[in-house]
């Protein structure tokens, strides 16, 4: 294989932890048998592989109860299992302008089909939720905010503490595809109700893994019923967790390999992840801060926003209220005759210069209009734990190449 620099981590983390690996081949040559289903010694090895998978995440999260762990497929089948099983015909719904399709359509379904009111809270050209105003969105039939932790277009970070402040106690659902285990979360400090994680982003797991946590008191209905290994004499749903929520056999390799990952992440420990991408980001905005023509959008700090920057090849004077405002593209001031479509500059990277990295609207198509990017898109490039500062300097290097 070519020496390739992989940038597109917000997609699916690449490569995965050695453990990961070793633990799905593991589970298939060792294990094989399915959890819950039979009381045989390879039943019960992997029915506490699934068990151990779900202690470590419970740990990352400081969820207290790891039965109120959930798994799913991936972060859409737990916000649509969330989304769907919790709310009421009449409910209030109140959300972001920078949310991901995976919370949007599910909402617009139940929207447009009369279930629910819906309301998306504008956001500033950084990303960021105006509070203010968002604390006053809030009605009394409001059931449920659904906030996108941070943008997987441009990496901006919203502060929980701040949306639960706002927010009252109103029950948050909290989209953390982007930042599960490569930014601290603490479900009890941060006040969240609903954490909807995917497993083969940032907590470097395999992909077909992910799932949710639940506050003690609240309940979903399930999304799906059928078997569940457990009182199998009964035709209704089992109504405790984990098993009301998880009918049907699971990706149990998958988990085991989740299990693996999230271990991993523990012993590293999540500061030093963070710190890691975290250096990377500043670095890569400050090679990049003063090219000319090119607009990078989002917060432009790497200490606001995950490892994930978007850019577009033109230049463009940013108009904004605030005199203070510093982001997306206000560096560069330099007009030019024409920019380079993002499809022609992602092809570019990877054809001459072997980076790899996602282009066009990054299913979040709602964020592209807060942002001013629609319907192009931008270039994204988006950083893991993996990648290392020559990595960042190539990278930049080969933009400024062709930019020039």
């Amino acid at each position: 294989m070519k020496n390739l620099i992989y940038l597109d981590n917000a997609a699916t983390s690449f490569p995965k932890p050695i453990q990961v690996q070793e633990a799905m081949l593991r589970y298939m040559n060792e294990v094989g048998a399915n959890p819950g289903r039979a009381g045989h010694k390879l039943s019960v090895r992997a029915s506490e592989i699934v068990q151990s998978a779900r202690e470590s995440i419970a740990a990352l999260f400081n969820a207290g109860d790891p039965s109120r762990i959930v798994f799913t497929l991936n972060v859409t089948e737990a916000l649509n299992t969330v989304i769907n099983g919790f709310l009421n015909p009449g409910d209030h719904v109140l959300t972001t302008a920078m949310e991901h399709n995976s919370v949007m359509r599910p909402l617009k379904y139940l929207e447009e089909s009369g279930v629910i009111t819906l309301t998306v809270a504008p956001c500033d050209h950084r990303g960021l939720l105006k509070i203010d105003e968002f604390k006053n969105m809030v009605r009394e039939e409001t059931a449920l905010v659904v906030v996108n932790h941070a943008s997987n277009v441009c990496g901006t970070i919203q502060s929980l503490r701040d949306v639960r402040k706002a927010i009252g106690d109103t029950p948050m659902l909290v989209d953390a595809a982007q930042t599960a285990g490569c930014y601290p979360i603490d479900v009890e400090a941060d006040g969240i109700d609903f954490l909807a994680f995917t497993g083969h982003k940032s907590l470097l797991g395999p992909q077909g893994t992910g799932g949710f946590y639940i506050r003690a008191g609240l309940s979903v209905r399930p999304l799906k019923r059928g078997g569940t290994g457990s009182v199998s004499e009964r035709l209704e749903q089992p109504d405790f967790l984990p098993d009301a929520l998880e009918s049907g056999t699971q990706n149990n390799i998958g988990i085991a390999g989740l299990g693996a990952a999230v271990d991993f992440i523990l012993k590293e420990g999540v500061e030093k992840i963070r710190r890691h991408e975290t250096a990377l980001t500043a670095n890569l905005l400050k090679r990049l801060y003063d090219a000319a023509g090119l607009t990078i959008y989002g917060p432009l700090d790497a200490d606001f926003q995950t490892a994930t920057l978007s850019f577009t090849f033109d230049s463009i004077i940013p108009m904004d209220d605030d005199p203070g405002f510093t982001g997306c593209g206000s560096v560069n001031l330099a007009w030019m005759e024409a920019g380079m479509p993002v499809g022609e500059a992602g092809d570019r990277l990877d054809d001459e210069y072997d980076i790899l990295v996602r282009v066009g609207l990054h299913c979040a198509p709602i964020a592209h209009q807060t942002l001013g990017t629609y319907p192009d898109g931008t270039v994204r490039l988006s950083i893991g734990y993996f990648n290392t500062s020559a990595d960042i300097a190539f990278a930049a290097e080969a933009i400024k190449k062709i930019l020039s």
